[in-house]
C-alpha cells in the first residue's frame, strides 16, 4: 500500500515563498509519473507542476517561472518549491504518484493548504 503525506502549507503573504513536501511510503513499484495539484474553492482539481522519473518536468502556464518541481529518490520525496507567490495560488495543493506502467493507479495524498495574502 503507498502513502503519501504533504506538509509545508501555510499562510504567507504575497510574493512570499512555501515549499511543499510530500513523503512516500510503502511498496512504490514502477512510477509512472508524478505530480503536484491543486483546488481552489469552487474549481476542479488542477495540474500544477509535473515530474517523469526520467527527469522530464511540465508546469501550468500561470506557475511557469515561479515554481519548482523536485523529488530526493533518497528520500522518497517530491517537492514543490513555490516563489512569488501570488493570492491566485490559494488553494489545497495535493501531491500524485502514477504507479504502475500496463495499469497505473493514481495515488493522492490528503492535501495541503496554501493561502497567500495580498
Amino acid at each position: 500500500q503507498v502513502q503519501l503525506v504533504e506538509s509545508g502549507g501555510g499562510l504567507v503573504q504575497a510574493g512570499g515563498s512555501l515549499r511543499l513536501s510530500c513523503a512516500v511510503s510503502g511498496t512504490i513499484g514502477s512510477i509512472n509519473a508524478m505530480g503536484w495539484y491543486r483546488q481552489a474553492p469552487g474549481n476542479q482539481r488542477e495540474l500544477v507542476a509535473g515530474l517523469t522519473p526520467y527527469g522530464i518536468t511540465n508546469y501550468a502556464d500561470s506557475v511557469k517561472g515561479r515554481f519548482t518541481i523536485s523529488r530526493d529518490s533518497a528520500k522518497n520525496t517530491l517537492y514543490l518549491q513555490m516563489n512569488s507567490l501570488k493570492p491566485e495560488d490559494t488553494a489545497v495543493y495535493y501531491c500524485n504518484f502514477r504507479i504502475g506502467i500496463l495499469r497505473p493507479v493514481d495515488y493522492w495524498g490528503q492535501g495541503t493548504r496554501v493561502t497567500v495574502s495580498s
